[in-house]
C-alpha cells in the first residue's frame, strides 16, 4: 500500500502523465481538491473507488483517510491541481504519513504556469532578456518573508509568475513596475487549459483594470516580464555556426 501524491495538471484531463493515470487506475481511494480537479481526471479511477473532497476537509480528516487505507492495504491517489511542489501543502501531509509509518511518492504534474504560457503562446525565458523565472505569490494566510516581497524580487527583472494572487492585481503591479516599468508586458490567464479558459493582455498600468473589467478574482495566474513582448534577439543554439553537439551540450 502507498498514497500518490499526484500531479492532476492545470486543468485539461489530456495534461496528465501517463504515470498518473496508470496509477489511478489502480488507486482504490482518491483524495482530491474538489473545485481546482477536473472531474473529467476522476474518471480514470476504478468504478466505486472512495473518493473525498479535500475543501471539505482538514489535515487530521485527511489523515484518518489514509489510515484507514492503511488498515485495508489500499492504494491512494492524493490528487493536487498541477505540480504537487508548487504550493501544494504537500509537507505536512507527509509528516503525517511519516507518523503513520506509511509509505508515499510523489508524481509531478504539468504546473498551470507552463499552461499559461502555452496559452499565450509565448516563452518565459528570453536571449538577452530574461533567463529567470520567478515563480510567486502575494502574502495571504501565509505570510511572505520581508526579503522575498514583490517589491525585492523585481530588483531581478526576471520573468515573474504570481499565483494565488488575482484578487490583489493591484498590488502587485505596483510593486513590479518601479523597476520594470509602467510598460511592461502583462497578462492575466484565467483557468488556463479549461474549457473555458480566457486570457488578458496587458501592461503593468493597465493589466489591474483589465482583470477587474473581467471579473477575475480567482483561479487565475498573473504573468509579468519583458519576455512576453516575443521581440527577443534570435536563440543562438540553432545559429549555422553551432555544431550539433554544441547543442546537445547545451540541453544538457
Amino acid at each position: 500500500m502507498k498514497v500518490y501524491f499526484i500531479g492532476a495538471g492545470p486543468g485539461d484531463p489530456e495534461l496528465v502523465t501517463l504515470k498518473a493515470v496508470r496509477l489511478l487506475g489502480q488507486c482504490r481511494v482518491c483524495v482530491y481538491s474538489g473545485s481546482l480537479i477536473n472531474p473529467a481526471i476522476l474518471a480514470y479511477l476504478p468504478e466505486g473507488a472512495e473518493r473525498h473532497d479535500s475543501a471539505r476537509m482538514n489535515l487530521g480528516e485527511i489523515a484518518e483517510v489514509f489510515r484507514r487505507a492503511w488498515d485495508g492495504q489500499l492504494d491512494v491517489a492524493r490528487l493536487h491541481p498541477g505540480d504537487p511542489s508548487i504550493y501544494g501543502a504537500i509537507q505536512e501531509q507527509m509528516r503525517a504519513l511519516d507518523g503513520l509509518s506509511i509509505p508515499y511518492e510523489v508524481v509531478p504534474g504539468v504546473s498551470s504556469f507552463q499552461a499559461a504560457a502555452a496559452a499565450l503562446g509565448v516563452e518565459l525565458t528570453a536571449p538577452e532578456i530574461s533567463q529567470t523565472i520567478i515563480l510567486t505569490r502575494t502574502a495571504g494566510r501565509t505570510p511572505i518573508p520581508s526579503h522575498q516581497e514583490l517589491s525585492e524580487l523585481a530588483r531581478c527583472r526576471a520573468t515573474y509568475c504570481v499565483f494565488l494572487s488575482v484578487h490583489k492585481i493591484e498590488e502587485v503591479a505596483a510593486a513590479l513596475a518601479p523597476e520594470l516599468g509602467a510598460d511592461c508586458p502583462a497578462a492575466v490567464v484565467y483557468r488556463a487549459s479549461w474549457p473555458d479558459q480566457r486570457t488578458i493582455r496587458g501592461t503593468l498600468a493597465d493589466i489591474a483594470a483589465q482583470s477587474r473589467e473581467a471579473g477575475l478574482e480567482r483561479t487565475a495566474l498573473i504573468l509579468v516580464g519583458w519576455s512576453l513582448a516575443g521581440d527577443a534577439p534570435p536563440s543562438r543554439l540553432y545559429d549555422a555556426g553551432f555544431s550539433h553537439g554544441f547543442r546537445e551540450r547545451v540541453r544538457e
